[in-house]
């Protein structure tokens, strides 16, 4: 059964006059020490993880590239259109079928859409609720996923950060 770790991103700076354009929003330095000590607490847990997919905006690429640092191994960081905020969780399962080989894929997201993402994976009628930094981690029978996925586990940043 493959693994599918859906990834809040870090904290980020605020939106407003200095970042009018949402998608370069960097993360904040509390952001990424925070990350870092998420990737090692969820490094201990030994994810085995092959790739790290994430959204194109710059929040979510930086804490994919923590995550990847954290976790010690040499693991491919591809940017994943369909993680872009608004696309539909149907469409995301779809593209995950390029990937039908990997064992454990991390996904790097934002919010509303890992909430929306994770519902529609395990069946739930709501949304799961992820904090920036927030992890869980949902087994499917195959790539692309249908509904009926398991949830396997969700841990919130400071869980994560108590591993380390």
């Amino acid at each position: 059964m493959p693994a599918l770790y859906l990834v809040r991103h870090a904290i980020a700076e605020d939106r407003g006059p200095k970042y009018p354009d949402d998608t370069v929003r960097p993360l904040t330095r509390e952001g990424k020490s925070r990350m870092k000590a998420i990737a090692a607490g969820l490094r201990t847990l030994e994810p085995g993880i092959k790739v790290i997919l994430a959204s194109p905006l710059a929040r979510a690429q930086s804490t994919a590239e923590i995550l990847r640092n954290g976790l010690k191994g040499d693991l491919p960081v591809e940017t994943f259109e369909e993680l872009t905020p608004g696309t539909p969780p149907e469409d995301v399962a779809v593209a995950l079928g390029r990937f039908k080989n990997v064992s454990a894929i991390a996904l790097v997201g934002h919010e509303p859409d890992l909430g929306q993402l994770a519902a529609w994976l395990i069946g739930a009628e709501e949304p799961l609720q992820f904090k920036k930094g927030g992890i869980c981690r949902i087994d499917v029978a195959g790539l692309p996923p249908k509904k009926r996925g398991r949830l396997n586990w969700l841990a919130t940043p400071k869980m994560l950060r108590g591993l380390a």
